[in-house]
């Protein structure tokens, strides 16, 4: 469920930085099939297989990997297989797994276009410094040492990513996107002052009440204090062509300043539920005071809740969700099912379309319990009121005359359900037996987004008000200190994390129509290995498989490797081989020829010796 949302919110990035979009499949003949596979990939390009795969599996509901999957759907190759990745990073071969070295395969010119764009370390495409490593030594370095830690960042697309995928699909403006404006140029994006109004905006870099700077630049020069700017987030429903109307009113009050507006960004995506903002955030990290939680909120169905910020595990920091008790709790259903959370930490860069914010999301699941396994189970739901189900176990031996029965228990059937804990105690001679109740149970069970009050522990509110708080779920490793540092997620030493709970239950139920399989249609159940791509050939599937300059892949389901090294070796091999027989054959054909001769010779000089 999770993972749906992410996709989604996948989507949103690309409508809001590209032209690209994405809708259900509705009957075309190729179409990509997204399903929780064997980890996190995607083929290279249009396959032209009628159902391409694309696996978001385990641990890849990350938007960052989501956008960097369907790029490969869209033909976009890792940035470190590009034909000049030398001159940028070196592969140490020997530190990299064995079997994934095709991983860090390079590939020519004709076959990767980098569209005349420089190699770039921070493109969601480009592999960690640890990829595929078979120890914590890193299987890639970089040629400058100050991008170690910056490849492989999975945040968002980079620029030059936003950049080639607009270059290769002949994008003029993207699809959300509708206005950004930091008031750097003189027209100041095209903004008109009213004239019925009695004042007028002004385009100034500072006023000596205050702002002493512009957000834009803001902690760009050392000289220029921090200001206090604050960030709002305002919800438009227009349906036809409008104008953004920003008036400022005169209060009643004394006033030594006025009102100032900067780096406006307008799209067409949802506004954040809400944002907490954190003051004087570096004299947090990595101190006592650094762990902390967020002041409550509640979500649009009414769940109360805070967010958890670790600075003091460094170099990681970790964020994590917590439901608290909250005033609806009455009117909410419980376990909280299906509320999707996402937590972002803002890049302030002016224009949108060029921030690289680190968001991730979760999704309470309200069958979530702590296990796994093999459990016996119930069913309730499938049998009449007042049913039961017997379990006994084999016969004990006591030697002392008490004991300790622990086991844990999960009821997902009604609350009137109750489990009744008997002992059978045999007569000496195992004749007869007499039941004996011991317990009687009757639990909802220990859900992990069950009502705080019943799961939660009473803590208290700086105002003396006490309240509970579930257990906490969430991110130890949110993003890197050295990642907090790579962007403007910090200005004037404020950081803003913008929250969003939303309900996703309806993706659960959602039925799209289900692409009806060709008989003929063998590649649906025919997988080439190593991005080899099926094809039908005179009514069968069968692959053709990749291949560069001195390698290439082979087999019916391209299984082999092979190399020019690998052929030259192979063809010394085989002439050597040749040249041994040819060898032996000739030595033997001496020896034997020899062989004769002597034994001709011997039998004249006997003859003779007799005449």
């Amino acid at each position: 469920m999770n993972a749906r949302g992410v996709i989604l919110k996948a989507f949103e990035r690309y409508r809001l930085k590209s032209c690209i979009d994405f809708k259900p499949w509705s009957g075309e003949p190729n179409y990509i099939s997204v399903f929780k596979g064997n980890g996190c990939w995607s083929s290279v390009g249009k396959q032209l297989t009628r159902m391409q795969q694309l696996s978001i599996g385990e641990g890849c509901d990350k938007i960052a990997t989501v956008q960097h999957e369907f790029l490969h759907a869209l033909g976009f190759w890792h940035e470190q297989s590009r034909s000049d990745r030398d001159d940028y990073v070196s592969i140490i071969w020997d530190r990299i797994i064995s079997g994934k070295e095709r991983n860090f395969d390079s590939y020519n010119d004709q076959v990767i276009d980098s569209m005349n764009v420089p190699y770039d370390y921070s493109s969601v495409m480009h592999y960690s410094k640890t990829a595929f490593g078979n120890g914590s030594e890193p299987t890639i370095i970089t040629r400058v040492p100050d991008f170690m830690d910056v490849i492989g960042q999975r945040m968002d697309f980079s620029d030059s990513d936003v950049l080639k995928l607009n270059q290769l699909y002949n994008c003029s403006s993207s699809l959300s996107f509708m206005e950004s404006c930091d008031f750097e140029l003189g027209n100041v994006c095209g903004m008109i002052q009213s004239s019925a109004d009695s004042a007028d905006w002004q385009r100034l870099s500072q006023v000596s009440e205050g702002p002493e700077s512009d957000h834009s630049n803001m902690g760009q020069c050392r000289d220029i204090p921090s200001g206090s700017w604050q960030l709002y987030h305002v919800t438009l429903n227009v349906t036809s062509k409008f104008r953004v109307v920003f008036e400022g009113v005169r209060g009643a009050g004394a006033s030594l300043g006025g009102l100032s507006i900067d780096d406006i960004n307008l799209s067409e995506t949802w506004c954040p539920h809400h944002v907490w903002h954190i003051r004087n955030f570096t004299q947090l990290i990595g101190s006592p005071n650094g762990s902390f939680f967020s002041p409550p909120f509640y979500s649009s169905k009414g769940y109360a809740f805070q967010i958890y910020l670790d600075l003091y595990s460094l170099p990681k920091i970790g964020m994590y969700f917590h439901l608290i008790s909250g005033a609806n709790d009455d009117q909410l259903e419980w376990p909280c099912p299906w509320q999707q959370v996402t937590m972002t930490i803002l890049d302030q860069t002016p224009d949108i379309r060029q921030r690289m914010s680190n968001q991730r999301s979760l999704t309470t699941d309200p069958f979530l319990t702590i296990g796994s396994g093999f459990f016996m189970h119930f069913n309730s739901s499938s049998v009449n009121k007042g049913a039961t189900a017997i379990l006994e176990s084999r016969i004990l031996y006591p030697k002392r005359g008490f004991q300790c029965l622990q086991f844990f228990l999960y009821n997902s059937g009604s609350q009137d359900d109750q489990l009744n804990i008997y002992v059978r105690e045999y007569s000496a001679a195992h004749v007869s037996s007499t039941l004996t109740l011991v317990e009687q149970i009757k639990d909802n069970g220990t859900y992990f987004w069950d009502r705080p009050s019943k799961v939660g522990a009473q803590v208290i509110f700086p105002n003396g008000t006490q309240f509970q708080r579930g257990r906490g779920r969430g991110f130890p490793n949110f993003m890197t200190q050295e990642m907090l540092k790579s962007r403007d997620f910090i200005k004037g030493d404020d950081v803003y994390i913008l929250l969003t709970v939303e309900d996703i239950s309806h993706l659960n139920a959602q039925n799209y129509p289900l692409p009806t399989l060709d008989v003929s249609d063998l590649c649906t159940s025919f997988r080439c290995e190593n991005d080899g791509i099926c094809i039908l050939q005179n009514g069968r599937a069968e692959c053709r498989c990749r291949s560069g300059d001195d390698w290439w892949y082979m087999g019916e389901r391209c299984e082999k490797r092979g190399s020019t090294r690998d052929t030259i070796v192979i063809a010394i091999s085989s002439t050597a081989a040749v040249f041994a027989l040819m060898l032996i054959i000739t030595l033997v054909s001496v020896y034997c020829t020899r062989k004769k001769y002597r034994k001709e010779s011997s039998s004249r000089t006997v003859n003779t010796i007799m005449e």
